[in-house]
């Protein structure tokens, strides 16, 4: 199996298009072309992971957090990142990273942190913007059917928990073609009249040309009709953070005691208590800083994230409990999701969980 195989499956799991335009995802090491003999994942690919991906036979490593990340203009081993790569590339090791495109997935990093709390209920925290895109296309009602359905399996029509969503309308059309033209309806030269259908659907902007393929493949039309407007709707189903509840509420106390077991962190950092009920939470896995004006306008008793600086408890606001369990931490369960995850879409091959720990952050 080629190490593109691999990836493809992993594209299923996180789409790129989910990243962030900050992030560095997808394949940062390696050749895709290349076989593979058996896949690593973990958190981090330091060093001592590479390691451990050759003593276990495995050329491709498959990890959270992205080893590259801004610019590197030289490697020569002068610090972590660069003996990190220099090590892959000497052993052909391939390194692809996943980070935000699963952050945003409505399946990914928050929904697992969701699940390790037992919160239900979930919803996305922040909803990503700009990522919604609307066809709309023209076409005689024999066409119709075939037409909508070709937009549909290309992944157009979805809308949260709806699939083959559009909007049609009956009018009808004209048009006279020149010398040039050789239209299936009608004659060149002459006016033509005619009954058609307007058909609209949505469909995220990263499906674009599959979608106008489909449109130009299934349409009968010698000349194809169609816009393609960008939406501000936030797309409902993709984003980062994610919000839920508890079935049975608890105190405060019991809650940080709670989450510090189920996350297995060895200290948390917490606003003032309020000596309030803690039932609807918010998390949001790795730095969440920027979501706690989201937390609050979502009704959240208390939001979980990470790296929280010292000015920045007090945006609490004495609203909810504000809680740092640590980054590592509150994305501890992604490495064992995508090891269930390509357990389960590729059989009978070699994917290993890593044993390293990569956790830079150590507490007395």
């Amino acid at each position: 199996m080629k190490i593109k195989n691999i990836i493809s499956v992993l594209e299923e799991m996180a789409p790129l298009a989910y990243a962030e335009d900050f992030d560095n995802v997808g394949l940062l090491v390696g050749d895709s072309e290349t076989e593979c003999s058996g896949v690593l994942v973990c958190h981090d690919a330091l060093e001592n992971v590479i390691e451990e991906a050759i003593a276990k036979n495995c050329s491709l490593v498959v990890c959270f957090h992205p080893i590259l990340f801004s610019g590197i203009k030289k490697i020569t081993g002068k610090n972590y990142v660069e003996r990190a790569i220099l090590k892959a590339i000497k052993n052909d090791i391939a390194i692809f990273a996943v980070h935000t495109a699963l952050d945003n997935h409505s399946q990914g990093v928050n929904k697992i942190f969701c699940d390790a709390l037992g919160l239900t209920n979930t919803k996305i925290l922040v909803p990503k913007n700009n990522f919604i895109q609307k066809l709309v296309t023209y076409t005689v009602p024999d066409n119709a059917d075939k037409l909508r359905n070709a937009l549909f399996e290309a992944g157009a029509g979805k809308i949260g928990n709806y699939d083959n969503c559009s909007f049609n309308t009956k009018g009808f059309f004209t048009f006279q073609g020149n010398e040039d033209s050789n239209p299936v309806i009608g004659e060149k030269g002459k006016l033509h009249t005619g009954e058609e259908i307007k058909i609209e659907v949505v469909f995220e902007k990263h499906l674009q040309s599959r979608i106008l393929k489909a449109l130009f493949s299934n349409h009968i039309y010698e000349e194809v009709a169609y816009e393609i407007y960008n939406l501000e709707n936030s797309h409902q189903n993709i984003g980062l953070g994610m919000i839920g509840e508890f079935e049975n509420e608890m105190d405060e106390k019991e809650f940080l005691h709670f989450v510090k077991d189920k996350m297995i962190a060895d200290g948390i950092r917490h606003s003032a208590f309020l000596s309030k009920k803690i039932k609807k939470v918010a998390v949001l896995g790795g730095s969440g800083s920027f979501a706690i004006k989201n937390a609050i306008q979502a009704g959240a008793d208390a939001f979980l994230t990470a790296d929280l600086k010292y000015h920045q408890f007090y945006e609490a606001e004495n609203k909810l409990l504000l809680a740092d369990i640590g980054h590592f931490e509150s994305e501890r369960y992604t490495k064992n999701y995508i090891v269930d995850y390509l357990r389960k879409k590729i059989l009978n091959f070699a994917i290993i969980l890593s044993e390293e720990n990569t956790n830079p952050v150590k507490y007395l």
